[in-house]
């Protein structure tokens, strides 16, 4: 049976965008003709062809590091500069901030980003950066990197 228009008719099996169908001649002008069915096999294993069209690959896991500030930053900058027994005007000076900066930071208004938060962790030695690391799958395919430039129903499918 073709898997596109449900004909009883499997002549091709095709390939369309990665994967393989089984099609009618009508069809298998939809994608590249990669072989042609034999009439005389078995009927055990036209039944099984008809799920066998999609070709499996075990996916690449790329590592990405992700930097983030811990939750606890303005905690963790006002301890400090208290250990260090300096004013909020003096740690500015020394770190070359504004006041204003540190005292939104200790008072938790503003969050810093990594560079700034980097600059805490070496003057007060404090930690202020964790990093995360995140695995993804390399070979999957998003819509900017199919082969065709088009949508696909894929393309349209929220995944979860």
């Amino acid at each position: 049976m073709c898997d596109m228009c449900s004909s009883p008719e499997k002549v091709y099996k095709i390939e369309i965008e990665g994967t393989l169908l089984n099609a009618c001649e009508k069809c298998a002008e939809y994608g590249k003709i990669v072989a042609k069915i034999k009439k005389d096999e078995p009927q055990i294993i036209k039944q099984r062809e008809s799920f066998d069209f999609v070709e499996h690959s075990r996916p690449n896991k790329k590592t990405t590091t992700i930097q983030m500030i811990v939750p606890n930053y303005s905690v963790l900058i006002k301890e400090g500069r208290e250990r260090l027994e300096l004013k909020q005007e003096e740690v500015a000076k020394k770190i070359a901030e504004k006041e204003s900066i540190v005292h939104k930071l200790e008072s938790g208004r503003m969050k810093p980003n990594v560079p700034l938060a980097r600059k805490f962790e070496k003057f007060l030695n404090i930690k202020l950066v964790e990093e995360i690391e995140e695995e993804s799958l390399s070979n999957i395919e998003t819509p900017s990197t199919t082969q065709t430039g088009s949508l696909t129903i894929g393309d349209m499918i929220k995944r979860r």
